[in-house]
């Protein structure tokens, strides 16, 4: 089945690259600098209630549980594989997390159930219209005041980033990755009603330029 057929694009673009994605990530991507950096930003509060989006192989979300052990962590996937390796990951470190199987363009959770959304890298795997739509919930399930932090692909610092992006959007295709290499995705934050939206971090790496955005929903 190709990605114009699949409800999600799997981490890499396909099935039978999932097992390098925690080596990828932690060996070549920086994913310990940047995924912390997104959670001190957050400034997560004993109490409150988050959502991993995409939380694929679950790093995200046992570092945020590891982090903040005092609150509620759930994670969302649209990949029962990796939700599988999520759960055995969370069990190897005996932490209590919840994980979901759902789309990211129709969350199966009610209007203000999270204090703070966190994602890291599944924008770009949408169409512009999940990415849309995914925002839409976003601001739907998250509290009055309650923020967004989203670490993804961004636009390209240098022509040397922008040329090593190509990788990605070969693996993930060319039409969900134009967004992000285009840097519009602070606009459609702010058109799925977000305020303070601002780019608080960026990294050059050997797949191009990754930044960290925030948003925030009003009281």
């Amino acid at each position: 089945m190709d990605n114009k057929q699949r409800s999600y694009v799997p981490a890499l673009g396909h099935e039978r690259l999932t097992f390098l994605y925690d080596p990828l990530m932690r060996w070549i991507l920086r994913e310990s600098t940047f995924k912390r950096r997104l959670v001190e930003q957050a400034r997560i509060q004993p109490g409150h209630r988050i959502l991993d989006l995409g939380c694929g192989t679950g790093t995200l979300t046992l570092l945020i549980k590891k982090t903040h052990p005092d609150v509620d962590v759930v994670g969302l996937d649209a990949d029962s594989g990796v939700l599988t390796l999520a759960r055995a990951k969370a069990t190897r470190n005996g932490l209590n997390i919840l994980l979901n199987l759902g789309r990211a363009s129709a969350l199966p959770y009610p209007d203000n159930s999270f204090d703070r959304v966190l994602s890291s890298l599944l924008l770009h795997h949408l169409s512009q219209e999940n990415k849309r739509r995914a925002l839409q919930e976003v601001f739907r399930v998250l509290r009055p005041g309650g923020e967004l932090h989203i670490a993804d692909w961004g636009k390209p610092e240098s022509k040397l980033l922008r040329a090593a992006f190509l990788l990605v959007q070969v693996l993930n295709g060319f039409a969900s990755t134009a967004d992000n290499v285009n840097g519009l995705l602070p606009m459609f934050f702010t058109e799925a009603g977000f305020r303070e939206v601002r780019q608080t971090a960026s990294y050059a790496t050997v797949f191009g330029t990754l930044v960290l955005l925030q948003a925030r929903k009003s009281a």
